[in-house]
């Protein structure tokens, strides 16, 4: 099924150039037509199709969509909107951003797919290392996956340039014990914003996710 037409992206190019609220202001019952009420459908309808391959997911779309309205207050930018569509679908949606599920972004530079853990505090970074360490033979395999690699590549994020002794033998063998994040992502064309290819290729990265993420979900969840 297809959710969105060309006024989505279109709504975005222009903001680019007019991102003031005098000019959302006159845009916005084009941005409820063209943009919120779609993105709110496609979500609903995706959460449903997620739950069937994640059985946590049981939250409601305004749960999961952040809001179009930018956080301003430390920024040097002060433009107040986003140029893109936001949400996460996981057991907690964006009420914990850190548990792992499926964050994605829509907007005209790219369709972006993300999972993984993006900030872990002090103590989950312990058991985060704790576990790699006590399963490196089997994180090693969910990592290499060929298709977890097809989908995302390697896992990224910031290292610590040092970690406890106790970790730095095993990984000089596996660096990401150095990692103090770990996340995963693809970037896709936009263009299949306006398909019935975007449902497919959500739910077909999601699953490719699901073994890492489970992995750390397990973790958090202990």
């Amino acid at each position: 099924m297809q959710y969105f037409t060309p006024d989505y992206l279109n709504f975005f190019k222009e903001l680019a150039g007019n991102n003031h609220k005098e000019w959302f202001d006159l845009n916005r019952t084009r941005y409820h037509k063209s943009v919120k009420e779609p993105f709110k459908a496609f979500v609903d309808a995706l959460i449903i199709e997620a739950s069937k391959i994640d059985d946590e997911v049981s939250i409601q779309s305004k749960d999961a969509i952040f809001r179009i309205n930018r956080d301003v207050r430390f920024s040097k930018d002060k433009t107040p909107y986003k140029l893109k569509n936001s949400a996460i679908i996981s057991k907690h949606g964006k009420k914990d951003k850190n548990y792992p599920g499926l964050y994605f972004e829509l907007g005209p530079e790219k369709i972006g797919i993300y999972g993984g853990l993006f900030m872990p505090t002090t103590q989950e970074l312990d058991k985060i290392r704790t576990a790699i360490l006590d399963n490196t033979e089997a994180f090693n395999t969910l990592v290499t996956d060929t298709t977890f690699v097809n989908h995302f590549g390697d896992i990224r994020g910031k290292k610590n340039i040092r970690i406890d002794a106790k970790y730095r033998e095993k990984a000089e063998k596996q660096p990401l014990l150095y990692n103090k994040q770990w996340y995963y992502f693809a970037e896709e064309d936009p263009n299949l914003i306006e398909t019935d290819q975007l449902m497919p290729l959500l739910l077909d990265h999601f699953k490719a996710m699901q073994s890492v993420n489970n992995f750390f979900k397990d973790i958090l969840n202990n």
